[in-house]
């Protein structure tokens, strides 16, 4: 899949191609001639969904682009058009990460998000395109590969004897060969590359020489992907909450562990801050306590009849993403624990039978990458990991990726990301974030020697641009608007402190969010 890589050219297409000999003076982000897309009016849920002010359409790509006149798929794409003809600057890619996350709705998205830092007029001058990328959502196919398979109740994540784990491992090995039997051809053709090759199609089919992109989490490793194989394609990037490029992927998602460990601990201790109105505990070790109780009763008697312990893990695991989680978090677990009042918590279950975001999840990381095919090692691993005190995300994180041990083919090798000949992009990294640690932030900064790094110091909610500081905000917009980026020193180039009533909110504050809303972004960025 590499040796493909180098081999196709940088048009990807013969409409990409035909739209190159055309291009427009380099250095500008320019439109060019080409055949074009069909646009229409996107699916919606009436007037008031903002969607309805967006256009739609399906771009058939080549499935293998080793063999671009051979099986095409299509990929699901929207248009949030630009107000701003004077000073238009082209278009602009947004994706939310996962990898499996739903695009479609980030084109107004990201115009809306734009708009509420105050900067509706950088918005503007864009044409904003969200997507689908290959096997997700309105794309076609959508890959699934057993709809139930995340359906409550199931197994708990911490197995208390190799017979529970081998139900784990029964069920993972079941998961893939159900992808295998289901979507096998499509399989191999789920890397990041193929996705960076569809952009590149997009973009031809455009009419413009260059691209810009907004990418989150995941979204991160997805733009730096395009921007290694397609360099002088690139207009702007804005990459916020930096995948770690030397750790893709088994390694991620051990350096993961220890980091949602350590963002879980704040959340118990800022509960325990505030137990006179939580009464879950006066420490951080109590609050802990007290979950891991509730967690054990739920295996024997779900709450609600709906949540065990897994379940509980995946609601709460979101306030070690985002700090806009901790109170309503903290009241429903309050709620269950001190009035065996279950509303809450199911207010957050997933009830399951959807399959698709995991499905793709696992397959785009199964193709990107060598994963150890011994089981040995993942349990080592993770036992190793528990034993150090890392407690709350580690065989949650192993079972989450677990089909991949099983997959019907070794991926990799992982793409060598090389920005030496990318232009300068806007790096923004939080130095709490969990879901992609702080190390990834430095070391994407190293790859992409023209780029610039943004530390948002003490911040803990994971991809946080466009959230409420606004010294982030600022300076994202500026990059959009001109190109301005901060000056380059030593590690970051610029500092930015977390916002304190972000990210230390204080629910007896008159401002607090009534139970069950959740400040910042109306949309999720990171995994699926």
């Amino acid at each position: 899949m590499v040796a493909a890589a180098v081999a196709v050219t940088a048009g990807g297409t013969a409409a990409a191609v035909s739209a190159t000999a055309n291009a427009s003076a380099p250095g500008t982000a320019g439109t060019v001639a080409a055949p074009g897309i069909a646009w229409g009016a996107c699916e919606t849920t009436g007037p008031d969904d903002p969607m309805a002010k967006a256009e739609c359409a399906q771009v058939p790509v080549p499935l293998d682009y080793r063999k671009p006149g051979g099986r095409k798929i299509s990929i699901a794409v929207s248009r949030f058009k630009h107000t701003d003809t004077k000073d238009y600057q082209g278009v602009l890619f947004v994706n939310p990460g996962g990898p499996g996350a739903s695009g479609l709705a980030y084109a107004p998205a990201l115009a809306r998000w734009l708009g509420g830092a105050g900067h509706a007029k950088t918005a503007a001058k864009y044409d904003i395109i969200g997507f689908d990328p290959r096997g997700v959502g309105s794309s076609k196919p959508a890959l699934s590969c057993d709809p139930n398979y995340s359906d409550p109740i199931r197994p708990d994540y911490v197995p208390g004897s190799a017979k529970e784990e081998k139900v784990w491992i029964a069920r993972s090995k079941k998961y893939a060969q159900d992808c295998a039997k289901r979507f096998g051809w499509l399989l191999p053709h789920m890397r990041t590359t193929d996705a960076a090759r569809d952009i590149e199609t997009i973009r031809g089919l455009l009419g413009q020489q260059k691209i810009s992109w907004y990418g989150f989490s995941y979204g991160t490793y997805f733009g730096a992907t395009y921007a290694t194989l397609f360099p002088r394609r690139v207009h702007r990037m804005v990459l916020d909450g930096n995948v770690n490029p030397k750790t893709v992927w088994y390694d991620s998602q051990l350096e993961q562990d220890k980091a949602f460990e350590r963002n879980m601990k704040s959340w118990w201790a800022w509960t325990a801050k505030y137990d006179g109105l939580f009464h879950l505990g006066a420490t951080e070790k109590a609050v802990e306590a007290a979950y891991y109780k509730a967690r054990t009763a739920a295996k024997k008697a779900p709450i609600g009849g709906k949540i065990g312990p897994d379940e509980l893990d995946d609601i709460v695991l979101s306030a070690g993403y985002n700090t806009g989680y901790y109170i309503p978090f903290a009241q429903a677990l309050s709620q269950w624990v001190n009035g065996k009042d279950p509303s809450g918590l199911l207010g957050w279950l997933n009830a399951g039978g959807e399959d698709n975001g995991f499905a793709v999840y696992n397959a785009v990381q199964a193709a990107d990458a060598k994963w150890p095919r011994d089981w040995r090692t993942w349990h080592r691993d993770a036992v190793k990991l528990y034993k150090q005190g890392y407690r709350f995300n580690t065989w949650s994180n192993v079972w989450f990726n677990a089909p991949i041990a099983f997959w019907p083919f070794q991926g990799g090798p992982a793409l060598k990301l090389n920005g030496r000949h990318a232009p300068g992009m806007l790096l923004v990294q939080s130095t709490q974030d969990a879901a992609t640690p702080v190390a990834g932030g430095l070391e994407m900064h190293k790859v992409f020697p023209a780029s610039r790094l943004v530390f948002e110091v003490g911040g803990k909610t994971h991809a946080n641009t466009l959230n409420g500081n606004a010294c982030l905000d600022d300076k994202v917009a500026a990059y959009l608007d001109s190109g301005a980026l901060p000056e380059s020193h030593r590690g970051p180039d610029a500092l930015c402190k977390a916002v304190p009533e972000l990210n230390d909110p204080d629910p007896t504050a008159a401002s607090a969010k009534a139970a069950g809303a959740v400040a910042g972004k109306d949309l999720p960025v990171g995994r699926p």
